[in-house]
């Protein structure tokens, strides 16, 4: 990101922010509320069930958003000991990405059935793209099955109970180092997250039903 400021595209930089700061907050969100509605408030008590980008947003991990095109939010704090149902977290796990698809649906459809109103402003057209490529990148790699990331918590519920407990095992084990090596691989030239911000791009043909 820090190139569009190097080539004094500076609206765009300034678009990008503002999208993405939206989009992990409705992701963050998301955990939050699925988390209570399952009978766990601690979210709640720590102000998480809210639009507030300031309860989700780590400074630091926007920052290297910005410079290394990789960061984080703040995690929402759980308890599954209050969850009502065993498949909880497999559902708080997933509301993050499905808020973001959900946001991404909306506000691009929204956009495009403007558009063919006769609404058609370069400027909105740039940030509504942004803006829903950014929530179907964020739905794409938090479903990865590894590290911290929200796949984690899905995948072992479509696996037989052995091999959910194997990978779960290896995943606390080794999880977060396959995570960080993907990172860094990326930042070497490998074209990891490339590979996953163009596989997110072609979605936004998919999710077009205007």
């Amino acid at each position: 990101m820090l190139q569009l400021l190097w080539r004094g595209e500076y609206a765009v930089f300034i678009l990008l922010i503002v999208a993405l700061i939206l989009s992990l907050t409705v992701h963050e969100l998301g955990h939050a509320m699925v988390a209570k509605w399952f009978g766990d408030d601690t979210a709640e008590r720590a102000g998480r069930v809210t639009l507030n980008p300031i309860a989700h947003i780590d400074p630091m991990g926007l920052l290297m958003v910005v410079i290394v095109g990789f960061g984080f939010a703040k995690p929402v704090p759980t308890n599954p000991a209050n969850f009502t149902s065993p498949r909880a977290d497999l559902w708080v796990a997933a509301a993050g990405p499905l808020m973001n698809l959900l946001l991404a649906v909306i506000c691009w459809n929204g956009f495009v059935l403007a558009w063919n109103a006769g609404w058609q402003n370069p400027a909105a057209q740039l940030f509504f793209t942004i803006l829903a490529q950014i929530n179907l990148l964020l739905m794409v790699f938090n479903l990865l099955p590894i590290g911290p990331l929200d796949g984690h918590y899905i995948a072992p519920h479509f696996l037989p109970n052995k091999l959910a407990q194997l990978y779960r095992f290896y995943n606390a084990r080794y999880g977060a180092m396959l995570l960080l090596a993907l990172v860094i691989g990326s930042l070497m030239g490998l074209p990891i997250l490339t590979f996953l911000a163009e596989f997110s791009a072609t979605l936004l043909n998919t999710i077009t039903l205007v």
